[in-house]
């Protein structure tokens, strides 16, 4: 088994918990046109829609990084998965400090360049404004707090 479908196996399973999980949440007993409920259910679906397409997916015909004997070639693999790892963990160390808004810029504007999108300015306004629109309509619409952090909304 090549290791996409293994982890398109893992995080179908994980999604699975996830789905569970998310049926669990209480409903309000009060019609609202978006439940406390909605929004975990459609992430759920998403990954465990992704893990099929993951599993589903071909092979690429491109050659592995070959080990020359001192284990770079491994490191040459599971580099993206460490550094995103770790980028995703500083994120979650800094959501509280600088907000919602201000980490997912500096997340999403790292991450980017880090997989070679050289682009800045559009880099730059992407990353600023997906962020900013999802925390205004999570914020506004949904009442859905979320850490202003540093910014003053």
């Amino acid at each position: 088994m090549s290791a996409n479908r293994l982890i398109a196996l893992v995080t179908g399973i994980l999604s699975l918990a996830y789905l569970y999980g998310a049926y669990q949440i209480p409903v309000f007993p009060i019609p609202r046109p978006v439940d406390s409920d909605a929004f975990p259910k459609l992430l759920g679906f998403l990954m465990l829609g992704l893990s099929a397409w993951l599993f589903f997916e071909r092979e690429a015909n491109a050659p592995a990084a070959e080990d020359d004997g001192d284990g770079r070639g491994a490191w040459v693999r599971w580099q993206p998965v460490v550094v995103t790892s770790l980028a995703v963990a500083v994120y979650a160390g800094l959501l509280g400090w600088l907000g919602f808004v201000l980490a997912s810029f500096l997340l999403t504007a790292g991450l980017t360049w880090y997989y070679g999108f050289r682009r800045h300015v559009i880099n730059a306004v992407v990353a600023l404004t997906v962020p900013l629109g999802l925390y205004l309509v999570m914020t506004r619409f949904m009442n859905i707090h979320l850490p202003a952090g540093l910014l003053p909304f």
